[in-house]
């Protein structure tokens, strides 16, 4: 007895049915390669999140875990983001899948420069409140011209040696160093080019001219840029004058 057309339209929707919800049911093993920054990366943790299964990767940063369409594989390690990839039917039909994970970025601490800005050697008792601070060639003289430090030095032997004027002639070189590292980046090169007219491979004799004039060394010792500006108008003029002498 023949079978109704009805009838076999049921039988081939069920057959239908069961192939498709058979493919995507099945189990594949699945092979992949996880690296971090070019680098093939080992003993990261995967999770199939949906069967429960697990594996790691080897040396060569490989896997293999079963998975079918739809699961959700988990990617986890210690210093690296945790990553989440769902499975399509794409990624079974590939020989393998590359995944590509990011160093775990730790935040630092804020640090607060001037959190103990008030800790100075006067406060912890190391030196006695108000005392003169020396700089090394003021130290130096200061041994040489009173007898002081870890071996007392004769005042008059020095004199008679000419090692305290030496150290004299010290102590104003080091001001001089000072005033010109204060002074360099004071103003813009293009101040002195295209505004006073200085030559740029005349910038740091320049320098060493202005820090010879008083008024201006007063003003720059306060930081006071508004006068140093005004100052250093003159004071180019009698530099490009010095330098046309000098070029003839």
């Amino acid at each position: 007895m023949p079978v109704p057309i009805k009838n076999l339209h049921i039988l081939f929707f069920l057959w239908l049915t069961q192939a498709i919800f058979a493919q995507t049911t099945s189990e594949k093993l699945l092979v992949g390669k996880i690296v971090s920054e070019n680098l093939a990366v080992e003993k990261v943790n995967v999770l199939n999140d949906t069967s429960g299964k697990a594996t790691v990767t080897n040396e060569q940063g490989f896997f293999t875990i079963p998975v079918k369409v739809g699961d959700a594989l988990v990617f986890s390690a210690v210093n690296l983001e945790t990553k989440r990839k769902v499975i399509h039917e794409e990624d079974l039909v590939t020989e393998q899948i590359l995944i590509k994970m990011s160093v775990k970025m730790t935040p630092l601490k804020e640090v607060k420069v001037n959190e103990n800005s008030n800790i100075t050697a006067e406060n912890l008792g190391i030196i006695p409140h108000g005392q003169k601070k020396y700089t090394p060639a003021e130290r130096r003289f200061n041994e040489a011209t009173t007898g002081g430090g870890l071996v007392p030095l004769n005042p008059i032997l020095n004199a008679i040696s000419g090692r305290t004027t030496m150290l004299k002639k010290e102590i104003q070189v080091e001001k001089k160093e000072r005033l010109l590292l204060q002074l360099d980046g004071w103003f813009e090169e293009d101040f002195y080019v295209n505004s006073l007219k200085i030559p740029a491979d005349y910038i740091k004799g320049f320098h060493y001219f202005l820090i010879e004039d008083t008024d201006f060394v007063r003003a720059l010792k306060v930081k006071n840029k508004t006068l140093t500006k005004f100052l250093i108008k003159g004071l180019a003029l009698k530099f490009k004058d010095t330098l046309s002498v000098e070029q003839k």
